[in-house]
This record gives C-alpha cells, sequence and structure tokens, in this order.
C-alpha cells in the first residue's frame, strides 16, 4: 500500500510511499495480538504482595482455651488464622507474572496490529518533526496540523530525540516510542501510528528479521 507524506503543517509533500505489504497488509493473528499484549500487560505487575502466614505473625504459641467444655469450636493460639490477627490463610506471595511467548508470535503481533491500523486508515507518515527544545505547544500545534488533537496517538521516532519526548511528555493523548522499541500492546492502545521519518523502515527492519 501507499501512503502520502506530511509535512508539520499537515499539508502533503507530494511524495508518497509504498509501506511492506509482510507488515502493513498481512491477514491479522488475533490470538498472536492477545498473547504479546499479555505478556506486556504481565510485565506491568510487580508481584510484590505479600501477607503474613501463620508462621510469620507474632505472638504466644500457647493454647487460648481448653479442648472441651466450652461449648464453643475447639481454638489453637492467637495466632490461628480463624482469629483476628492471625496469620493468613492462602494468602498471595511474591511472584513472577511473566509469560513466555516466542519472537515469531511477538513479531506477528506486531505486523497484526499494525495491519489492523493500515485497514483503518490510522497510519500517518510525517516527513520531519522539527523542535529544537523542548515546548508542548509546539509538538501540540503539530498534532493539530495533522488532525490528531486530543486522538490516542502513537509516534515512533527512527531514533532517540530528547527535544520531541519532552515535548510529549505533559500530554495526556501522546506516546512517542523509538521505532525499534515499539510494542503491540501501544499499537492497539492508539487511534493512530504516526511514522516520523524513516520510522516505518526501522520497523520492517525488525520485523522482517
Amino acid at each position: 500500500m501507499e501512503l502520502e507524506v506530511h509535512n508539520s503543517e499537515g499539508k502533503t509533500t507530494g511524495k508518497k510511499v509504498k509501506l511492506d505489504d509482510t507488515v502493513f497488509a498481512i491477514e491479522p493473528n488475533d490470538h498472536a495480538i492477545y498473547l504479546d499484549v499479555k505478556k506486556y500487560l504481565n510485565a506491568q505487575r510487580t508481584g510484590t504482595s505479600k501477607t503474613k502466614e501463620r508462621n510469620e505473625v507474632s505472638g504466644s504459641t500457647r493454647k487460648i482455651k481448653k479442648q472441651k467444655g466450652t461449648g464453643g469450636a475447639r481454638a489453637g493460639s492467637i495466632k490461628s488464622p480463624t482469629i483476628v490477627g492471625g496469620g493468613a490463610t492462602f494468602g498471595p506471595r511474591p511472584r513472577s507474572y511473566d509469560i513466555k511467548v516466542n519472537k515469531n508470535t511477538s513479531r506477528l503481533a506486531r505486523k497484526s496490529a499494525l495491519s489492523y491500523k493500515a485497514k483503518e486508515a490510522g497510519i500517518i507518515l510525517l516527513d520531519s518533526i522539527s523542535i529544537e527544545k523542548p515546548k508542548t505547544s509546539e509538538f501540540n500545534k503539530v498534532m493539530s496540523n495533522l488532525n490528531l488533537a486530543n486522538k490516542k496517538t502513537l509516534i515512533l521516532l527512527s531514533e532517540r530525540n530528547d527535544a520531541i519526548y519532552l515535548s510529549s511528555r505533559n500530554t495526556k493523548h501522546y506516546n512517542v516510542q523509538i521505532a525499534s522499541l515499539v510494542n503491540t500492546y501501544d499499537i492497539m492502545n492508539s487511534h493512530n501510528v504516526v511514522f516520523v521519518g524513516n520510522a516505518h523502515e526501522v520497523v520492517c527492519e525488525i520485523l522482517n528479521k
């Protein structure tokens, strides 16, 4: 598929770029997307929740009351889970929520996500963003020129640019990333994907390894 290249003023430059069909025009695999998004979200979990069990709660281990004759249930120490302040039963323990997803499946997921965006006309090619020093108003102006104001947008750069990143950091709807680090979740979580410069070539090179 061919797309027109826009400038930061939102106008077409007259140049067209043919996107790689093996990345932007495949039959999307929903299950691959599901697995890759699940892997990403699981990795965001710290897995540090912990409750004290009965062997970790401080307190005496003496028997609270005699075994028989009270008319109530038998009771052991004050550490028992049935007593207020006692240890938790089957409480959470520190653990890792990471799951393994094969590299090929992960690549397929990103290709599928990009193909969905291409089908929905959610991909925009931008020749460059010229911001010399961090300034949110300048970044917002570029997004407005592209008719992306207040729309969840993923902006992919071919290389690191601190001025652009810092200009977007205070915004609510825009996510600036280096193209080589793009993931399936961020693609699917955006209405539009903007490739700046030759960022689309960087993505294609990584996904076609």
